[in-house]
């Protein structure tokens, strides 16, 4: 694949971040695209430009206004608060999100004559997302050479990772200390550690504790 070119779905997160660095290893030449979706943390859009700037990534930023005005979750609203629900979806669940990015990422990359789709989406940490599903990814990576008669490749090195597992492999591609101090993950817009208390940041932080416990394990 060293030859090839590829797209990033890249949010300035842990996960994309990493899938970022992972995709440098991969391709000849790496683009990144970013969805401006009205999110409540739009620092976000910020921190993917600095990143993208920084590892000298040419960075797109699509505006994806309608999810704002089509649904009401907590990662658009302000109002709704950011919980996990004992039954059905947690409130920061975006319908129709990683459908709708990853098939405009399609469309931008086949302007660039590249095949290759990147997504930081994982079935072991997903929060009950269905869009994060493997199930869903193969479906959608069929439907969208179908419809566009071409052979994309959709990527998703963290698909069967947990968290823990996402830290090991931002440390085995030489960015640990990047990600950890550089992305933005915290459902309420404070980078690195985060605000220590949203599902996100509970979620990073402890799988970092654990690798960090392997690691030293591993070590002794």
């Amino acid at each position: 694949m060293k030859n090839e070119k590829a797209v990033v779905v890249f949010s300035g997160g842990q996960d994309s971040t990493t899938c970022l660095f992972w995709a440098l290893e991969q391709f000849s030449e790496v683009l990144a695209v970013t969805f401006d979706y009205g999110q409540r943390h739009a620092q976000e859009i910020d921190h993917a430009k600095r990143i993208a700037e920084t590892l000298g990534v040419s960075l797109q930023v699509l505006d994806m206004g309608l999810i704002n005005q089509l649904s009401a979750n907590a990662l658009t609203r302000d109002s709704i608060e950011v919980e996990e629900q004992k039954d059905g979806l947690p409130s920061t669940f975006v319908p129709g999100r990683n459908l709708l990015f990853l098939s405009f990422a399609a469309i931008y990359a086949d302007a660039f004559g590249a095949r290759h789709l990147v997504t930081g989406v994982s079935e072991t940490d997903f929060s009950g997302y269905p869009d994060c599903r493997d199930t869903f990814i193969r479906s959608l990576n069929v439907t969208l050479n179908l419809s566009m008669d071409k052979q994309f490749v959709i990527h998703t090195p963290l698909m069967w990772l947990d968290k823990a597992g996402v830290w090991e492999l931002s440390d085995e591609l030489g960015a640990f200390d990047f990600v950890q101090t550089e992305t933005l993950t915290c459902y309420h817009g404070i980078p690195a550690v985060g605000c220590g208390t949203c599902p996100s940041c509970v979620l990073r932080n402890e799988g970092l504790k654990t690798y960090l416990a392997q690691k030293a394990g591993a070590e002794a």
